[in-house]
Order: C-alpha cells, then sequence, then structure tokens
C-alpha cells in the first residue's frame, strides 16, 4: 500500500491545506502525537477499563477520563484541539468518549456512517452535517495490515448513496478505500459522515484504540447520562466546559451559549 496517499497532516493549527484534505477525504491524520511512554501509559489506563470485559468481540468503554488521568490528559491535546476549534468555531463538546478493544485473533467487519438508528444524520441535509468529529488515538501498532486498522472510504461523507448493503461485510468493500496504517500514537481525526470499518485484528495481541467524540452543544451524550460530579470539580475549566455542564438560561439555547475558556490552556 502506498503510505503516501493518506492525508498526513502536522499536529496544531489547521492550515488552509489542512481543511483543504479534510474536506476532500472527510478525514486527516496526525502522526506521533505521544511519546512512546505516553501510549504505554495510556495502554495501561485502557487496559484497566477492560479488564474482566474483553468477550472476543469488538468492545467500547465510555466515559473513562473519569477515573484515569492518562485518558483526561488527551481531551484537550494540543496536536488537535485547535483543528476542532476550527472545524466548530469554538461552539462544541465532548459527546462521547469511547475506549476499543479489537480482540487478538478477532473481526467485526461492518462498514458503516456514524450517528443515531433513531434518525440518520444525513437525513438532516446533503451533505451530511458535522455532528460527531471523531479523534482516534492508535494505543497499539496499526501500521501494518490486519492488525485492526481503521479502514476508510475518502470522500464518502459527500455521497447522496449509501454504501450498498451487500459488502458492508465485506474486508474489500471498495475499490477506493483505504486503510490507515499507523504507529502507536498516531490520531485519526474524521468526520460522522465517512463510512469506516475495523480491519481483522490477525495478530496475537488485543487493537486498543481510544475515542474522542466532539459535536455541537445541543447534541445528546452518548457514553454518559451526565459527568460525574467529583471529576467536574477537580478537573480544568476548561476540560469541565468541554463536558457541557454549564448553567444555561434555557434548555434549547435560546438565551445564548457560554464561552468556552480555551485562553486557561487547560488550568485550573
Amino acid at each position: 500500500m502506498d503510505l503516501t496517499t493518506l492525508p498526513i497532516v502536522k499536529p496544531g493549527t489547521m492550515t488552509e491545506m489542512d481543511r483543504f484534505m479534510f474536506e476532500c477525504f472527510g478525514y486527516i491524520v496526525i502522526e506521533d502525537v505521544l511519546s512512546p511512554d505516553e501510549v504505554q501509559e495510556t495502554l495501561e489506563a485502557a487496559k484497566r477499563l477492560h479488564t474482566g470485559k474483553i468477550t472476543g468481540k469488538l468492545n467500547q468503554i465510555g466515559k473513562g477520563f473519569e477515573h484515569e488521568p492518562a485518558l483526561e490528559r488527551l481531551i484537550d491535546h494540543p496536536a488537535f484541539l485547535p483543528k476542532v476549534r476550527a472545524l466548530y468555531k469554538d461552539r462544541f463538546v465532548l459527546q462521547a468518549a469511547w475506549c476499543t478493544v479489537q480482540p487478538a485473533g478477532s473481526q467485526s467487519v461492518g462498514w458503516h456512517a456514524d450517528g443515531s438508528s433513531a434518525y440518520q444524520f444525513k437525513d438532516l441535509g446533503y451533505p451530511t452535517p458535522l455532528l460527531q468529529l471523531r479523534v482516534s488515538f492508535n494505543l497499539t501498532d496499526q501500521s501494518e495490515l490486519y492488525m485492526g486498522n481503521m479502514m476508510m472510504i475518502p470522500g464518502s461523507h459527500r455521497s447522496p448513496l449509501d454504501l450498498p448493503e451487500a459488502v458492508r461485510k465485506e474486508v474489500q468493500a471498495c475499490p477506493i478505500q483505504q486503510i490507515i496504517c499507523a504507529r502507536p500514537g498516531s490520531v485519526l481525526i474524521f468526520h460522522n459522515g465517512v463510512y469506516h470499518s475495523p480491519m481483522p485484528n490477525n495478530r496475537d495481541f488485543d487493537r486498543y484504540n481510544m475515542h474522542y467524540i466532539y459535536s455541537p452543544p445541543w447534541l445528546r451524550r452518548s457514553d454518559r447520562d451526565a459527568t460525574d460530579p467529583a471529576f467536574l470539580e477537580q478537573t480544568t475549566p476548561l476540560r469541565r466546559a468541554l463536558m457541557g455542564d454549564y448553567e444555561r438560561p434555557d434548555v434549547p439555547f435560546g438565551g445564548g451559549y457560554p464561552a468556552i475558556p480555551f485562553e486557561t490552556n487547560g488550568k485550573g
């Protein structure tokens, strides 16, 4: 596979070229965001979340940041947060945080676009609006094929047609699909409308990814009904605001929206 075709960008500011590639592909990749030590610390936290819960198939656990500091620290990581800010114009919250594991020697191939089975995002308008921006950290090696990699169909967030049902369980579902081959500590950022699927994990170790999903402030949270008050008390003002737990004059935001304190740089 020619890895030069992946939309790789630098950490930090969302440049004009970053934005152009994101709009064309529906996703971008930032390599080596975490150091080996940071990867190991975060992986150990992910493994603690899944201890005793791995069943031989893909599994995900939410809101681990409430009691795992290594996962909390990634919520506003400077490598990707400026890009989220650029795409949402500083109006967003952390809608969910899912830690996923694809066990060794297993597969969960199932091509889909993110959204809600109650009412599909694509039915809201064309092109499918950006309602869930997923920031996915590789916590294990996915630099070669069949390591539980994310598979993507570039540009599919702008297709008015669905991916045919007949191919949605196939590893090779579409001639233009890409496989994200990246080292531990790399980050994939993608639009909810992009068709994607995990690749089978044929290795002898479990594949772990940590996903942070950012959305408009009014979208209902999917990994929790409310954030743990103890977590909100001890975290930074910026992260507290990103949880969406703040006073507001009315439920539908008719009275406005409080500015997120980005200037605090995450400091209490």
